[in-house]
C-alpha cells in the first residue's frame, strides 16, 4: 500500500551543536496532527569504506570509541569535505586512517543511522586495487589496521569490540555485491 507523505504546516529550528534541530508540525492522511522532530547534519554527509586488501581480505580499523568508551573494530569513516565527491572523501579518508590508496572506488549504497528522526546518510563505498599511501589524518593515535577474511564474518560480528551498525551492514552488503558481481 503506498501512503502519501504527511502534510508540513510548520517547521521550527533550533541550533543542537553539531546538528540543526527541526520540529514540524505534521497533519497524517487520516487527519491526525503530531509534533515530529528531526536532526540535521551541517556537514556534507560521510563516508564508510570497505577496503578490500584481496578478493577475500577487509581492512579493518581499531580505534577508540567515546560513545563506548573502549577500542572498537569498524570499517574506515569520516566526512565528506566541501567540493568532495564521496569518493574523493572515501579514497582521502582510507589514506589517513588505513595508510591505503584505492584504484577503485565505488559508491555501493547509503545507509541511514535512524531515520525517523535523523536525516543523516552515509555513503557505503567498496575500495580495491589497493597501493600503500599514507596522508596525516586528525585521529589522536594513528588506528590499528586489521585484516579480516570476508568468510570469517560470522565470527566477527560475534565479537564484544565489533558493534557499529554501519560496520555490520556495509560487510554484509559487500559481501553479497562480490559476490554477485565479482571482479567486476
Amino acid at each position: 500500500m503506498s501512503r502519501r507523505l504527511p502534510i508540513i504546516h510548520g517547521i521550527t529550528e533550533h541550533d543542537a551543536g553539531p546538528y540543526r534541530m527541526e520540529r514540524l508540525d505534521l497533519e497524517f492522511g487520516n487527519g491526525e496532527r503530531r509534533r515530529y522532530e528531526r536532526l540535521h547534519g551541517r556537514g556534507h554527509g560521510a563516508v564508510a569504506v570497505v577496503p578490500m586488501l584481496d578478493a577475500e581480505t577487509v581492512l579493518l580499523i581499531r580505534e577508540y570509541a567515546a560513545g563506548v568508551h573502549r577500542y572498537e573494530l569498524g570499517l574506515v569513516k569520516g566526512r565528506i569535505d566541501a567540493g568532495e565527491t564521496p569518493e574523493a572523501a572515501a579514497n582521502r579518508e582510507l589514506m589517513e586512517e588505513a595508510g591505503y590508496g584505492a584504484r577503485d572506488v565505488r559508491v555501493l549504497r547509503s545507509l541511514t543511522l535512524a531515520p525517523t528522526y535523523m536525516s543523516h546518510q552515509t555513503h557505503l563505498v567498496l575500495a580495491r586495487d589497493l597501493y600503500p599511501q599514507r596522508l596525516a589524518g586528525d585521529e589522536p593515535e594513528p588506528p590499528e589496521v586489521v585484516p579480516w577474511k570476508l568468510a570469517e564474518l560470522g565470527d566477527l560480528i560475534l565479537r564484544e569490540d565489533f558493534s557499529e551498525g554501519r560496520t555490520i551492514a556495509g560487510l554484509f552488503i559487500v559481501r553479497e555485491w562480490l559476490q554477485q558481481h565479482g571482479h567486476q
